[in-house]
């Protein structure tokens, strides 16, 4: 089974609009995959290698949405910048869908997706250096049985993000 054919929802959905804002991926030049996370793959139940797959990689690197409800950046409150703030939200993620596996729910997200309502001033991409690091931390947690987010994959583009001068 490949990405396009599992069998997806949403749980956001439910909540009620002020919980999210629908947003649509700004897509990337010339996406190509950098890393599989062939484990995880297997988990979710894609049993067709991601690299052989098109879809896939149209989905994960925002050219091309799925057939579920569209993509949404969530809405939550906490504290930034020393102060409590009652509206903060993903401003380089958004949530795709989710898909239930034996091990539960997953959440099938974009992360360096573009800009939402929550960006602030940024671009709302992910530079490589950082997405490698957050990929190897988040995997080394799960190995030593740490409750942690995991990717599924990283994916490059021609496309530049600058982030120093």
């Amino acid at each position: 089974m490949s990405l396009d054919h599992l069998s997806f929802s949403n749980k956001f959905y439910q909540l009620g609009e002020q919980f999210f804002s629908i947003v649509n991926p700004t897509p990337v030049r010339e996406p190509y995959f950098i890393h599989i996370n062939e484990q995880l793959a297997q988990l979710l139940g894609i049993d067709t290698p991601l690299r052989q797959d098109n879809t896939s990689l149209s989905v994960l690197s925002g050219q091309q949405g799925l057939a579920t409800q569209p993509p949404l950046a969530s809405v939550y409150a906490g504290h930034q910048f020393g102060g409590y703030s009652p509206q903060l939200g993903d401003g380089r993620a958004l949530l795709l869908a989710q898909v239930n596996t034996k091990e539960g729910l997953f959440d099938i997200q974009l992360k360096g997706a573009g800009k939402t309502p929550y960006s602030r001033f940024g671009d709302g991409r992910a530079v490589l250096r950082s997405s490698i690091r957050e990929y190897l931390g988040s995997e080394a947690m799960y190995h030593l049985g740490i409750p942690t987010t995991r990717a599924l994959c990283l994916v490059g583009s021609k496309e530049p993000v600058m982030r120093e001068q």
